[in-house]
């Protein structure tokens, strides 16, 4: 068994909601009460596979702090080879960048986020099977660590932090990593939030960057767990 770490996460894009057929739209809006609500589901297509899309994919050993940008080129093809040192770039569609994850994920037998059970994960393995992909490895085999195949350990860390919920409130990765003085992806400008309009404007250089400092955080997050929380 490998006890290679790899740190994943993704950065998507949603779909405009105009081009989805009527059925579609009526039921996503089908509980939005008021127009606000109805400009928030709208503008959320980037949170669900069947709406969105992938367009990177950052992939980290918090080991070696050697790691691997996927990005979508569909917008830009003049990325860098390596955005620093140890951690370089590989640009294609998002079937091919997906195969790519995959390809590599073979390699581990540990796998590490931050709510990757809620989102990067559900949302790869549908958009993979969308586009014809096989998942190499269940990284949703079972929530709890002890109960998981020894192939393909996910820790995911905003279930370890909060207890597999036993915590009364969970909080997002910019709170964890101010608490225990880790610097937040937050802090340099870019948000999840951002993505689809930077993707638009061809700034996939920026989200490569925002993803990356992702990676960083919830490895640096990971050694908190390991070295005070990790029975």
């Amino acid at each position: 068994m490998s006890t290679a770490k790899l740190v994943f996460d993704i950065e998507t894009i949603g779909n405009d909601f105009d081009s989805l057929d009527e059925i579609s739209k009526t039921h996503l809006l089908k509980y939005a009460e008021d127009k606000e609500a109805q400009e928030e589901v709208k503008e959320g297509t980037a949170f669900y596979p069947l709406t969105g899309e992938v367009v990177v994919i950052g992939m980290l050993n918090p080991d070696t702090n050697q790691g691997k940008i996927l990005a979508r080129n569909e917008k830009v093809s003049n990325l860098p080879g390596e955005l620093e040192a140890g951690i370089s770039v590989e640009q294609g569609s998002e079937k091919e960048i997906l195969e790519i994850f995959w390809e590599t994920a073979r390699q581990y037998d540990n796998f590490i986020s931050f709510y990757g059970r809620g989102f990067d994960v559900p949302f790869m393995m549908i958009r993979s099977a969308i586009l014809g992909i096989k998942p190499s490895k269940n990284l949703l085999a079972n929530r709890y660590l002890n109960l998981q195949p020894s192939n393909a350990k996910h820790i995911d860390l905003y279930d370890q932090l909060s207890f597999y919920g036993a915590a009364r409130k969970n909080f997002p990765l910019h709170m964890w990593s101010k608490v225990f003085g880790i610097e937040s992806p937050k802090e340099g400008g870019v948000t999840g939030d951002n993505v689809t309009a930077l993707y638009k404007e061809g700034k996939v250089l920026d989200i490569a960057k925002y993803n990356l400092r992702d990676l960083r955080s919830t490895a640096e997050l990971y050694r908190k767990w390991a070295e005070y929380l990790n029975f």
